[in-house]
């Protein structure tokens, strides 16, 4: 029943991407009357320790776990039926969650996943990856893309404080002409780029029009895509 077809966000990594990720459900989910729409519940999470430093870093593991694990637990408990996790960092502790809570196996909509399976839909060889420290060194999308034959190219590490300085303008709401100097000179790389980190879509809508490559990938975005068609058809 549709009725009873519910979206549960892990919000607040960071609030910002959060509030992205809610304009973009209401125009995945176009509607002429509200209740067209299905509910969404979104835990605004923001107090959570870091996720990069928690797989850089090896900080603030457990505590980290156990809000995440909370937070879903909640969301599952309030109604929802399918998660998502607003940061893709956060995707790499999914398997100590599913230990500490393993009702939430099989409600979360996984970002990487369902991104990878989109990228080789489309037939593409090579793709260009940007993301946080720790999504890329992790290398959560790079094993995933290689299950499919993808090539996944990386930033250098010298790339890495440009590219932290970029996440950071959005998650602080402060942008100049630097802020979109970086990116556009991150993003402009190859013909296809994966936007890693949930704050990069709101730089590549800001600064559209220095846009230079022939797609890009919104795992948030497709992940609410994924689940309209879910939607259409329960």
């Amino acid at each position: 029943m549709k009725n009873n077809f519910t979206i549960g966000v892990l919000g607040g990594m960071g609030t910002y991407a959060t509030i992205n990720l809610f304009n973009e459900y209401a125009k995945v989910f176009k509607a002429e009357k509200e209740w067209d729409r299905p509910r969404i519940i979104i835990d605004n999470r923001c107090t959570m320790p870091s996720r990069v430093r928690a797989y850089l870093y090896h900080e603030k593991v457990d505590e980290l776990i156990d809000e995440m694990s909370e937070s879903m637990d909640y969301l599952t408990k309030a109604g929802a039926n399918k998660i998502i996790l607003a940061c893709m960092t956060s995707h790499l502790f999914l398997p100590q969650i599913y230990e500490k809570v393993s009702m939430l196996q099989g409600k979360v909509l996984n970002l990487i996943e369902n991104c990878s399976k989109k990228i080789n839909e489309d037939n593409i060889k090579e793709v260009y990856l940007l993301g946080s420290e720790g999504t890329i060194d992790s290398k959560i999308f790079q094993n995933e893309l290689e299950k499919y034959g993808i090539t996944c190219n990386v930033p250098c590490e010298d790339d890495y404080k440009t590219l932290r300085d970029v996440i950071e303008a959005v998650k602080q709401d402060n942008y100049n002409d630097e802020t979109k100097d970086k990116f556009l000179s991150l993003v402009n790389r190859s013909k296809y780029v994966i936007l890693g980190c949930t704050e990069l879509p709101i730089l590549y809508n800001k600064y559209i029009d220095g846009i230079k490559i022939e797609k890009a990938y919104d795992p948030l975005k497709l992940a609410l895509e994924e689940l309209k068609k879910e939607y259409e058809n329960d």
